[in-house]
């Protein structure tokens, strides 16, 4: 998609993307990701225009944590690829679906989809209490803190390399700095 607010191409870019654990964990994602090594899982089900735009900005490539919400402990439950970039969430076509959109067009479409894959799954996940712990000094950037309702967000550069560096070294240490 052209669009002339997203960043150069070759500039990795860091997401956060949340999913309702009774919906679709992390251990789903699994599960589907063990068919093949080349499996993608659409990121389907956004209807909010601000996180629609987020994840029209995510480019292949770019990393997200996957945020497992709706849960007793909600956290950072492992980390995404994006492996296609945006495009047409069929749902809003399909009137027997609730995301159905009535003013959607296949020409016009409103809502969109990108695909991942499951780079990891944590065996440590990093949950919302630890990470508060940091919400007013390094992670003060994070859009989790001052945008929690969105589903899909922007994770900036230096809050992804201190999850990933500071809080969970062990497991994520592999996505510190990983900026191709």
């Amino acid at each position: 998609l052209d669009d002339p607010g997203r960043p150069a191409a070759g500039k990795r870019q860091y997401f956060l993307v949340k999913s309702e654990v009774d919906v679709f964990s992390v251990d789903d994602m699994a599960r589907a990701s063990a068919t093949g090594p080349t499996y993608d899982e659409p990121w389907d089900g956004v209807r909010n225009h601000q996180a629609k735009n987020v994840q029209r900005s995510m480019r292949e490539g770019d990393l997200a944590f996957f945020w497992g919400s709706n849960t007793k402990e909600p956290g950072i439950f492992g980390v995404v690829e994006v492996t296609r970039e945006a495009f047409p969430d069929e749902s809003q076509f399909q009137r027997s679906s609730k995301y159905y959109d009535a003013g959607a067009t296949r020409e016009k479409p409103r809502w969109f989809n990108v695909a991942v894959r499951l780079r990891k799954k944590l065996e440590r996940p990093v949950l919302l209490k630890d990470l508060k712990v940091h919400q007013k000094a390094a992670l003060e950037r994070m859009p989790l803190f001052t945008q929690s309702r969105l589903s899909v967000q922007p994770v900036p550069d230096a809050c992804w390399d201190f999850i990933c560096g500071e809080m969970n070294r062990d497991e994520l240490g592999e996505f510190l700095g990983d900026k191709d």
